[in-house]
């Protein structure tokens, strides 16, 4: 069994170590001239994390990380409890996207992947599919996964009226400070006004990770630093760290996006090629899960399709499985997002959380597709 993996994200990288682990040979394609990760910090939750114990490197990634839990306050700093769910609903791993992006490349082995070699399109067989590279060559393989993120080239070819779209009106601005001249007491992620949402957590080498985000946000004007400003006064009243922060920032540092959104598709597969992570599911960072739940796919992929599995059976079995799992985040997902209070944003997202965990516990395993 061979697979040829699109993408050396987090997600490709972990769907080639699952497919590695379960005995299938494997190599990624990557458009990038280097290993690399677009964004700062990055939030793994505890069935990510189960994901990583599976494929046996979660004590090097939990080494990399810094726990932390996602308890939201109000400006004035009051906690907005939810008392009806537990500690375990709240508690995430905070990560440096590069450093896990290295991690999982070395992982996998970096011999078995392919820089600076841009994915063009592929011809499906009966028995094999045809990947054609953006250099002339081609690649054949058992299978074809599709990890190339929000702006797939592979399910522009696969579901091709489903390009991204924007989330209008929702930006995010955000950095990791390295060396900062104020240390947190404590992490703080704050509720307010305006649809604005941002905070800050400490990194597990001594830096810091600051995030602003807002719905329904006005054109932004001025330089990215003065934009996460204005959002940020809605998000303090009396001693504002998240301001301080953003204001020691180097201007340079500060990643800003309009998030978009990949559309609920009819499909994520065919008979020889299957799309995970952001590629199927693109969805707002406001649950902060997109890569946990993209690490999921990569698990089950790992389980499916293995050298004993029927491909096609194994990539219709993934998609049985993940296209009801997604309508149901993006229902949960919308709850949070039009909470009509601070409080409100508050449970539905302990409730999302809780609920993104004791199911993946319950369902993890239990799939296999043999020929």
């Amino acid at each position: 069994m061979r697979s040829v993996v699109i993408g050396a994200g987090i997600v490709g990288l972990t769907s080639a170590l699952a497919l590695r682990r379960a005995g299938v040979d494997v190599v990624i394609y990557e458009h990038a001239p280097e290993i690399r990760a677009a964004g700062a910090g990055l939030g793994l939750w505890a069935n990510a994390l189960a994901v990583f114990d599976e494929l046996g490197i979660g004590a090097q990634v939990r080494a990399i990380g810094k726990p932390g839990e996602m308890y939201f306050h109000d400006p004035a700093g009051r906690l907005l409890d939810t008392p009806e769910f537990g500690p375990e609903d709240h508690r995430f791993l905070l990560v440096h996207r590069a450093r896990l992006n290295d991690l999982l490349a070395d992982a996998v082995g970096r011999e078995n992947i392919r820089l600076a070699a841009g994915f063009a399109r592929y011809e499906e067989h009966a028995d094999h599919v045809t990947i054609r590279l953006t250099d002339g060559g081609e690649e054949t393989a058992d299978a074809l996964v599709g990890a190339d993120g929000t702006y797939s080239t592979v399910r522009g070819q696969l579901v091709p009226a489903a390009p991204a779209q924007e989330h209008p009106g929702h930006h995010a601005w955000r950095a990791v400070i390295a060396d900062p001249r104020i240390t947190p007491a404590e992490d703080r992620l704050i509720l307010g006004p305006h649809g604005c949402r941002g905070g800050y957590v400490r990194t597990y080498d001594g830096g810091v990770y600051w995030l602003v985000n807002q719905f329904d946000t006005p054109e932004p004007t001025g330089t990215l630093k003065q934009q996460a400003l204005d959002r940020a006064a809605h998000l303090e009243q009396g001693h504002r760290i998240l301001t301080e922060l953003i204001t020691a920032t180097p201007e340079e540092t500060i990643l800003h996006n309009q998030i978009m959104l990949v559309p609920p598709l009819p499909h994520w597969t065919s008979r020889r090629v299957v799309l995970a992570g952001d590629a199927a599911h693109a969805m707002s960072p406001h649950i902060t899960a997109g890569a946990t739940l993209g690490i999921e796919d990569a698990a089950l992929l790992g389980r499916l399709l293995t050298p004993t599995s029927d491909v096609p059976a194994a990539l219709a079995a993934y998609e049985t499985d993940r296209i009801p799992r997604y309508a149901h985040v993006a229902e949960l997902s919308a709850a949070v997002e039009h909470a009509p209070t601070p409080q409100e944003f508050a449970r539905h997202y302990a409730a999302f959380s809780h609920w993104m965990i004791t199911s993946a516990t319950a369902t993890s395993g239990k799939h296999q597709v043999r020929s």
